[in-house]
């Protein structure tokens, strides 16, 4: 699928246009998807992933209190 994260399978998400007069429209959000070159076991592969894997990716997992 296109519009999908490959890492974390963040879609698309429905909501509402409201303008100043609260007047309620369908729209949809997309995730913010870029190219990425992954290194998975001594082998480039290019994906789309979300900005928010870009961000998270380099960090390590620690116990937050």
């Amino acid at each position: 699928m296109s519009k999908v994260c490959e890492m974390c399978g963040k879609t698309r998400t429905s909501g509402s246009n409201v303008s100043h007069s609260n007047r309620h429209t369908r729209r949809v959000f997309n995730p913010n998807l870029q190219k990425a070159t992954l290194v998975v076991d001594g082998v480039k592969i290019q994906t789309k992933i979300c900005t928010t894997c870009i961000k998270t990716r380099g960090k390590s997992k620690k116990n937050k209190k």
